[in-house]
């Protein structure tokens, strides 16, 4: 599953039915898996956001997230968040690819999960502008252990320009 595909699902609670809002941004983690989400409604003068962690989430499809219950959500200081997919100070969407020899592979389209294997992050999609995305189309970059959140650019191996694919 690709995030940028699961931006605007609605939550719900499986206890009571009821929609909780919609998904706003993914939170992501240093190693690479989904942390959490953001649910939308954070004000600009709001220092805390509404967030439901992973482990909170019984089942999600096309066009919903189910969670537990409403106690799942949860009010974390914006601060307190290190990564984002969408939005904010420490987004990786649009970040720059670069190779630890400074050769840049493009900027993150998109990122991919498989939900069978839980909250890990399995690629990365990359674009490098439209022109070349419509010709070539956009690639796609499988994520090891080596590939590091940088402060202003997503740091990756020397090899991986060999590994990109085709995206499917």
């Amino acid at each position: 599953m690709k995030m940028q595909g699961m931006i605007g699902l609605a939550v719900f609670d499986i206890e009571d039915g009821k929609q909780l809002g919609k998904i706003h941004d993914f939170i992501l983690s240093e190693d690479w898996s989904v942390q959490g989400f953001e649910l939308e409604g954070k004000s600009f003068f709001s220092l805390q956001v509404r967030t439901i962690l992973w482990e909170d989430i019984v089942s999600y499809g096309e066009d919903a997230i189910m969670i537990r219950n409403q106690q799942a959500v949860r009010q974390i200081a914006a601060d307190d968040i290190k990564h984002t997919f969408l939005i904010g100070q420490n987004k990786i969407k649009d970040m720059p690819l670069l190779t630890s020899d400074g050769a840049m592979l493009g900027y993150v389209s998109d990122v991919y999960f498989d939900h069978e294997l839980g909250k890990s992050i399995t690629g990365i999609e990359i674009s490098d502008g439209f022109i070349s995305d419509m010709i070539g189309g956009r690639k796609w970059l499988p994520v090891s252990g080596q590939v590091a959140f940088g402060e202003s650019a997503i740091m990756v191996p020397i090899e991986s320009n060999e590994r990109l694919e085709e995206c499917h």
